[in-house]
Parts: C-alpha cells; structure tokens; sequence
C-alpha cells in the first residue's frame, strides 16, 4: 500500500463536477492499493499517516501531529501510484489491486483513521475527481508497506 502525504494549507475536492469536502490545515493523502496488499497494510499506514509529525514547533523543528494543531485529513483512492513507467511511455497498473480488493482495503484505512480522532474528508472510489490544494513548505512523504513492513 502506498500513500503520498503532503502537508497542506488547505486542500478541496471536486467530484464527478461537483463540489465534494474541504480541509484548512491538514494532510492530503493519496492512497494507492497493490494487488498483494492485505488488511495488515491498511491498518499500519492508517497509523502511520495520523501519527505523523510533520507541523513545526515553536522551534520551527518537524515535531507536531494532526491532532497538536487542529489539522484535517483529505484521503483521495489513486490507483495510479501503482503505474509501471520502466517499459515504454506509457504505464501500466497491473501492480494496482481491483476493485473488489481495494475498495474494502481502502475502507478499512478510513475506519482505521477513525480510531485516531480523524474523520477524514474523501474522494469517491473510482470517481473522475479534481482535487485543488496548497502545498505548506513544501512537505511531501512517499509512505510504502511493502518498504516500510519488508514483505
């Protein structure tokens, strides 16, 4: 399972046209599923990504959470995190789990979050979605499972 973690400033999301949910201060989540992931991965990056301590202290030092300063969370599915690119220009996604194993893979990460504190704002699985945001610092994390759990 991977995710890109970006702190933002504020983050909102557009779905199918239609305007969906909004965060101010947070994080933005984009969360890809493999075709090897199991339940155990959603729940560890689930921790992970609300435990991360990525706001600046009043030492300007990378040391407070989510929860230390208010912050939302926006959790976007993007199967393309999965996409091949070593072969050719175009890439492939035959890494990316199906639906009938990401969607629940992605719904156990949200209710995970849950126990957290965090009641995230989300996109629509499979959807067509815009998501507009502001990148604070840049701060920009790539979290992996399978380097992260060494399957």
């Amino acid at each position: 399972m991977r995710a890109v973690l970006s702190r933002v400033s504020r983050a909102s999301i557009t779905i199918n046209g239609e305007a969906g949910g909004s965060i101010e201060k947070g994080f933005l989540v984009l969360l890809g599923i493999g075709s090897e992931d199991k339940e155990s991965d959603a729940v560890y990056l689930a921790k992970k990504c609300a435990e991360m301590r990525i706001f600046e202290d009043e030492n300007e030092k990378m040391n407070l959470g989510l929860s230390d300063v208010g912050g939302g969370m926006m959790v976007v599915s993007n199967f393309t995190l999965y996409g091949e690119c070593a072969k050719g220009r175009r890439p492939d996604f035959f890494s990316a789990a199906r639906p009938n194993t990401a969607i629940p893979l992605y719904e156990l990460f949200l209710s995970e979050l849950k126990k957290y504190g965090i009641t995230p704002v989300t996109g629509k699985f499979g959807a067509d979605m815009q998501i507009d945001h502001v990148n604070d610092g840049p701060v920009t994390l790539i979290l992996d499972t399978e380097r992260m759990l060494k399957k």
